[in-house]
């Protein structure tokens, strides 16, 4: 992961985790947020090799079913059906996004796979993998308190959580496993969490 990838992740992930503390304790609601720190248009997207190997990381199968929370243009949802052959749901706030990742899945020719939905908040029941990334997932995180134990609760014993960052309420759980992944060239490009859910965190 670059410096500045680095510098990025951090803060967005400390502005989602301190909303995560201070909503518990104020009852805040989300048009009280301060603003998340501004993206540069190169670090918007979750990398395609990074996506991949989030995918990788969780085992997905075609017998899966991967939501991907803040789910942008789509690639992590798209990769998950036309790679690994998995039924996939992409959550966003963003509309622009929501129509932009659903193009790409139809030029992708995985549209009966894939949906893309815009919501500030979602039901997990049916999710068997569940993918977040960072500044990605910002957005939709500061919306839901981090995991709010009540949403985490939905997802059936043995589906995997898959994350590039740990923060807010994440910090409790041990994770399953750590994925230091270096490109062919043996530059870090992420550090990513594995977790297996056991039902009601």
């Amino acid at each position: 992961m670059t410096r500045r990838l680095t510098f990025i992740a951090l803060t967005v992930a400390l502005a989602v985790a301190g909303f995560s503390e201070g909503s518990g304790r104020r009852g805040q609601n989300p048009t009280q947020v301060e603003p998340l720190p501004e993206v540069p248009p190169h670090l918007q997207f979750v990398p395609l090799a990074v996506a991949e190997r989030m995918l990788d990381l969780a085992s997905v199968t075609s017998s899966d079913v991967v939501y991907d929370l803040g789910c942008g243009d789509g690639r992590l949802a798209i990769v998950a059906a036309k790679k690994f052959g998995a039924r996939a749901v992409g959550v966003d706030v963003d509309a622009k996004r929501i129509a932009e990742a659903a193009a790409n899945a139809a030029q992708a020719g995985v549209s009966t796979l894939v949906r893309f939905e815009r919501l500030p908040t979602i039901d997990l029941s049916e999710a068997t993998v569940l993918t977040m990334s960072i500044p990605q997932s910002a957005a939709w995180l500061t919306q839901n308190g981090l995991l709010h134990p009540g949403l985490t609760r939905q997802l059936k014993a043995g589906s995997r959580i898959v994350t590039n960052f740990v923060a807010g309420s994440m910090k409790e759980w041990k994770p399953d496993r750590v994925d230091h992944f270096a490109d062919a060239r043996g530059s870090a490009r992420a550090i990513l969490y594995m977790w297996k859910a056991e039902g009601n965190r």
